[in-house]
């Protein structure tokens, strides 16, 4: 099914199926006066943070989309603890990013470069630190460049945390590689073609596969991870992702869904090892999206269903902490952003620290009277 992109909350509002591939709405023009650059909230952990950019070549295989490419690129960044607290922040996207971005998105009003201007809290090219650090890599949504979950990444990373975000190439607006050259959304015109989400979330599953092959020796910091705890996190059809990959590679220990309709087949025997979904109330048992419910019955080890009261597909990311920079007026009854970034943040780290780190999390037995719009599905949500 085609998704209507509506502006709503944040950036933008998926209005149909999760994981099916968004339609760039017809216009969108901001509705409030634009509130000036967007700074993401400060990461909650002890640990400064670094990032940087990695860039690989898989030539092992041909690239799915771009039919002259012999091979699959792929941008990776990282973000992981520093001692270094004083440095550069890292950009959030190139001024050429942002204006791809809101013409696709077809937001005007505001600069081309708005979305650049954004303001992270990592040190560009910081010396990592730490030791035994778990591994978490995190994959976006579809038409989603990966600095979308930067607000996740960053706070992760601030935990102890070393975290892999994969810009899935020729997926998402854009990707700008070294010497500026920009990769644009070449998928975005496969939506409909058959077996779409299927073949979508094989091909990330082969990418993730890949960079785990290559981190050890591409990145100077990679001594530092601990790779026999190694986790997997996405929104959309990126959170179908994680559960392609888990399917296909034993390294991943755990996964979590952030509201993406699942496509990738659990065996009928079951899947045991830890899953968590995270979405929004679309996935409600009888609600719009029915794929949560039938893999449900099929994960056989530890499990959680949890469903956010005011939620929308982008709650998740980034995308709603732009709303004010956009001059974007968010919908009435929409969980806040801040509160929606808080809420991510909070159950994605409970999740990982108790099946990376081994720490027991209360947050994740029951609900609880701190956050009242997390619902534990199936037993205490419903539709309403």
């Amino acid at each position: 099914m085609r998704q209507i992109l509506a502006v709503a909350a944040g950036l933008v509002v998926l209005a149909a199926s999760a994981c099916s591939a968004p339609t760039p709405p017809r216009s969108a023009a901001p509705s409030a006066t634009p509130t000036g650059p967007a700074t993401l909230p400060a990461p909650t952990g002890a640990h400064p943070v670094g990032t940087t950019a990695l860039y690989l070549k898989d030539a092992s295989r041909p690239d799915p989309w771009n039919l002259d490419a012999d091979a699959r690129e792929l941008k990776v960044t990282l973000w992981y603890p520093t001692e270094q607290r004083d440095g550069q922040r890292a950009p959030y996207m190139t001024p050429k990013e942002s204006e791809l971005t809101l013409r696709r998105l077809g937001i005007g009003g505001v600069p081309d470069d708005t979305l650049s201007k954004t303001r992270t809290n990592a040190i560009k090219d910081a010396e990592p630190a730490g030791r035994n650090l778990p591994l978490v890599v995190i994959s976006p949504g579809f038409t989603n460049p990966m600095i979308t979950l930067t607000s996740l990444a960053e706070d992760l990373a601030s935990r102890g945390y070393v975290v892999a975000g994969i810009d899935h190439t020729y997926e998402s607006y854009a990707t700008t590689f070294p010497g500026g050259r920009v990769a644009e959304c070449l998928a975005c015109d496969s939506d409909t073609d058959p077996g779409f989400g299927t073949g979508v979330v094989a091909g990330r599953a082969a990418d993730v596969s890949f960079v785990l092959d290559q981190l050890p020796s591409k990145w100077d910091g990679s001594d530092l991870i601990d790779r026999s705890k190694i986790a997997m996190a996405g929104q959309s059809i990126g959170g179908a992702s994680a559960m392609a990959t888990m399917v296909k590679d034993s390294r991943v220990r755990a996964g979590i869904d952030m509201d993406g309709t699942t496509y990738a087949r659990i065996p009928k025997s079951g899947f045991s090892r830890p899953f968590m979904f995270l979405g929004s109330p679309q996935h409600v048992p009888g609600g719009r999206d029915t794929s949560w419910e039938r893999d449900w019955k099929l994960l056989t080890g530890w499990k959680r269903w949890l469903v956010l009261s005011g939620a929308e597909h982008q709650s998740f990311t980034d995308g709603p902490l732009m709303a004010g920079t956009l001059g974007i007026t968010p919908a009435y009854g929409v969980l806040p952003a801040a509160r929606a970034a808080e809420l991510t943040r909070s159950y994605v780290a409970a999740f990982l620290d108790q099946h990376l780190k081994s720490k027991r999390q209360p947050l994740l037995d029951r609900p609880s009277p701190r956050y009242p719009e997390v619902k534990f599905c199936p037993a205490t949500c419903d539709q309403s």
